[in-house]
């Protein structure tokens, strides 16, 4: 039985955006990007200041905001860059030339190429030029970053609207950088139902939660490490064969063995077991479906 049976929402997620901020910063800090290549007019979502303005200048910083990715040059100029569902970065050659149809744009620097791709023919993924702190700031959703915050602060955040346990997770103005994927994970190792609202969590339940957000996010951003081995990442996909239940509809759970179960809505799926998470109960029916699709965010941006 097909595992991956939609695929529609893997926007990267904090432990690969992580990666990829660590594996661009060790290459690019410190160096000049010589000349910047667009190759499709969609990408660039700016006009003042113009893209040309990041030529010569040097790389002093590379963080993450959410789910973007922002590059730090001298003048104060920040380029932010969100991949959305199918752009992915490669690092090659100095000037190598652009992949074809997938080749978006290309920083070249002395020492190699950043290259943007997308695949497929919709083209989302997008690069916004702003100046100074103010207008980067502008970027943020709001979301909690669960490694700065302690429990009270986790706490507060996730009840203060009463959404599912899957919603609340990824609502990127409730927490920074969680979506389908590793919501599905946390909420299997803290053994609780994705459907589940916000306002009937006891305080343990808050508890386990806290705990399994960071220990999941903690456990795969250093497993995504070690799997480049200090190369730059290959293959970012938000399914792998380590996970417990994202992504392994119809397989056994890890844990006890029961079949991993699904909801789908709108083009997205949720996957969870029934006998570690909800009692035993199947919750893939169509009533859960629509009140799932209810409960999802509306914008593209916000998975």
């Amino acid at each position: 039985m097909a595992t991956h049976s939609i695929t529609a929402a893997v926007v990267p997620e904090f432990p690969d955006i992580t990666v990829y901020v660590e594996c661009i910063g060790s290459r690019i800090v410190g160096q000049t990007i010589r000349k910047i290549r667009v190759a499709s007019p969609f990408l660039v979502r700016s006009v003042d200041p113009p893209i040309a303005s990041a030529e010569q200048k040097q790389v002093l910083s590379v963080r993450r905001i959410g789910k973007r990715i922002a590059i730090g040059l001298e003048d104060d100029l920040w380029m932010v860059i969100h991949l959305m569902i199918a752009g992915r970065f490669r690092w090659t050659t100095p000037g190598s030339k652009m992949p074809g149809r997938l080749g978006l744009a290309a920083l070249d620097f002395a020492n190699g190429s950043l290259l943007l791709t997308e695949a497929g023919r919709t083209r989302r993924a997008s690069l916004t030029m702003v100046v100074g702190e103010k207008a980067l700031a502008d970027f943020s959703r709001g979301g909690l970053e669960v490694f700065e915050s302690d429990l009270p602060a986790f706490s507060e955040r996730l009840t203060s609207e009463n959404h599912t346990l899957k919603r609340a997770l990824t609502d990127p103005r409730l927490f920074s950088g969680i979506g389908n994927a590793y919501s599905d994970e946390i909420l299997h190792r803290a053994r609780l139902s994705p459907i589940k609202h916000t306002s009937h969590l006891a305080q343990a339940e808050i508890v386990r939660l806290f705990g399994a957000t960071r220990d999941t996010l903690t456990e795969w951003t250093a497993r995504l490490r070690a799997e480049t081995g200090g190369a730059f990442p290959a293959k970012v996909t938000a399914f792998h064969e380590g996970m417990a239940v994202h992504g392994r509809y119809g397989k056994p759970c890890p844990d006890c063995g029961t079949t991993v179960q699904r909801i789908r809505y709108a083009s997205n799926e949720t996957n969870y077991c029934p006998r570690c998470q909800t009692e035993g109960r199947l919750l893939a029916d169509r009533a859960l479906s629509r009140l799932l699709k209810q409960d999802w965010p509306r914008s593209i941006d916000e998975p």
